[in-house]
């Protein structure tokens, strides 16, 4: 019983061994890039809401100067 028992431990020992020497570089670039595109939808989000008005300021601009 306690050969199994060994056993048992030297096979999760080898197995937490083998997961920690994984390389996680593709995890952080889709941390990466899924940070990219919520600054991509904020910065959209926001030029479609101010975007007019800017618009409309310039507008105004172009406007005066031409008058």
């Amino acid at each position: 019983m306690e050969y199994l028992f060994v056993r048992c431990r030297e096979f999760a020992l080898a197995e937490l061994n083998r997961l920690k020497q994984r390389p996680e570089s593709g995890q952080g670039m889709v941390e990466y890039a899924l940070i990219l595109v919520l600054i991509a939808v904020v910065v959209i989000v926001i030029l479609s809401t101010v975007g007019k008005r800017i618009n409309n300021v310039f507008s105004n601009i172009s406007n005066g100067l031409s008058t």
